[in-house]
């Protein structure tokens, strides 16, 4: 009898257990387009044995825990990599807002430093514009349709220098929003990572690793925050995580202590600060990193370019234009950047000077304005800028694209590179759809065999009980 009686509860162990197995791989399969979620298993276990009269005896087969197939390493090396890939990513956006700000497109493929790298349009359209329109207006100083499409050309000059600045300054303010957003949901999540960190400490504080959808949350909230700002994780002995920050020396910032958050992360305007003290964060990757290095950088890099050029303009139009100082400037003397180059209010086609008080026909001071175009300067005599006009605007706007161009290919790799880490950690922790169905077919057999036992040991025990005696 004690032999039917462990039989049959072996068998309902076993069956138990097959059962297990068979609802966790239909969580599996259920989950296989979850990028947030990592495949389980079910871990089989023998029950034990204990001696017998008829000597010993196995208790039988019981699912001990469900497992989940997860590397930390490998979960820390794609934080890694997608706080990477988000820093290059925001980088490039950064630079591709800046090039539409310009108004024309950029030939970053071109080797060249003159304005061949640009294009046709935007503000070295209309350098080109002005300068021959002076070269029109030598040719016929009296005349009306010249100097009112002289005007219009320098309007249009004017427009474009400031148009693009107020555009790039945009773009500025832009990328200070978006580190705004990211650091508001850095705060977000770093509340909701303490949360969850709270919840597994509760869940397991007698069963470890046994909230394994609670790890999931918390993992993929910590892939989030990885995109934003770099982190380190570490691990403690009830389950939860530490999430710290570095500062410029190297020194932790505690930002997650177990369930309790450390203090705020702010945006001061040049950097990020975070923890209980507002310790300046050192930004290694992230998206942060990627929009404030594009913002300080190659933009910021752009107008201070953009300025020297408008500055040039002003003093070496002015001076061609007015050479002894007494008959007025073309441009305002105190609009010496591209945000504030603007003509003189009183200019207009009846005040607009071809010379400086010759005769009729006289073109001097047209054609001295005209010559610009083709005069080379140079920084070490003192002009703000090297090379021609046109020659240095391509020139910094081939900064730009040679930039951008940089950034188009770090993102490209980094994207490779992200693709293998992340398809290393799907060999370990993705759902396949052929090894779950699989495995299935195979919990499913093993079920029907321990209810097939389990029918055979019934109707041995309706034997034994109900018709022996008989």
């Amino acid at each position: 009898m004690s032999g039917l009686y462990s039989s049959i509860n072996a068998t309902v162990k076993a069956i138990t257990a097959h059962s297990r197995a068979i609802e966790i791989a239909g969580k599996n399969l259920a989950n296989v387009n979850n990028p947030e979620y990592a495949r389980q298993r079910v871990v089989f276990g023998d029950r034990g044995t204990v001696i017998t009269p008829q000597g010993a005896e196995s208790l039988g087969i019981e699912a001990l825990a469900v497992q989940q197939l997860r590397d930390a390493l490998l979960d820390r090396q794609v934080m890694r990599e997608v706080g990477l890939r988000s820093a290059f990513a925001a980088e490039q956006q950064g630079y591709q807002r800046a090039q539409a700000g310009l108004g024309q497109s950029i030939d970053r493929t071109s080797g060249a430093a003159e304005a061949g790298a640009v294009g046709n349009a935007g503000l070295s359209a209309a350098i080109d514009g002005f300068f021959n329109s002076f070269q029109s207006f030598a040719a016929r100083p009296t005349d009306d349709g010249e100097r009112q499409t002289l005007l219009q050309k320098a309007g249009i000059l004017t427009d474009r220098f400031q148009l693009t600045d107020s555009r790039l300054a945009q773009v500025q303010t832009d990328l200070n929003s978006q580190i705004g957003d990211d650091v508001a949901g850095i705060n977000r999540l770093l509340g909701t990572i303490a949360e969850l960190n709270s919840q597994i400490g509760r869940f397991e504080i007698n069963a470890p690793g046994t909230a394994i959808d609670l790890r999931d949350q918390r993992q993929a909230r910590l892939e989030e925050l990885a995109a934003k700002m770099p982190v380190e994780i570490r691990d403690t002995p009830t389950g939860q995580v530490e999430v710290v920050a570095k500062d410029a020396g190297g020194s932790d910032i505690v930002l997650v202590n177990l369930a309790v958050v450390q203090g705020t992360v702010a945006f001061t305007g040049t950097q990020i600060t975070a923890g209980s003290g507002a310790t300046p964060v050192a930004l290694s990757s992230g998206s942060i990193k990627g929009a404030l290095t594009a913002r300080d950088g190659a933009v910021q890099t752009l107008r201070d370019d953009l300025d020297k050029l408008a500055q040039q303009f002003v003093t070496s139009v002015n001076t061609a234009y007015n050479p002894a100082g007494t008959s007025g400037n073309f441009f305002n003397a105190t609009g010496t950047t591209a945000g504030s180059i603007s003509l003189v209010n009183t200019l207009t086609a009846a005040t607009l000077k071809a010379s400086d008080g010759g005769p009729a026909g006289d073109n001097a001071v047209a054609l001295a304005v005209a010559q610009l175009a083709t005069q080379a300067f140079s920084v070490s005599g003192g002009d703000q800028i090297d090379g021609t006009f046109s020659g240095f605007f391509g020139k910094t706007v081939s900064k730009l694209g040679q930039a951008l161009a940089g950034a188009n290919a770090r993102v490209e790799d980094q994207n490779n590179i992200e693709r293998l880490i992340r398809s290393q950690r799907d060999s370990v922790s993705g759902v396949s759809l052929d090894e779950e169905v699989a495995d299935l077919m195979k919990f499913q057999r093993a079920f029907q065999a321990s209810s097939r036992v389990f029918n055979v040991l019934d109707e041995l025990l309706d034997l034994v009980v109900n018709r022996l005696g008989t």
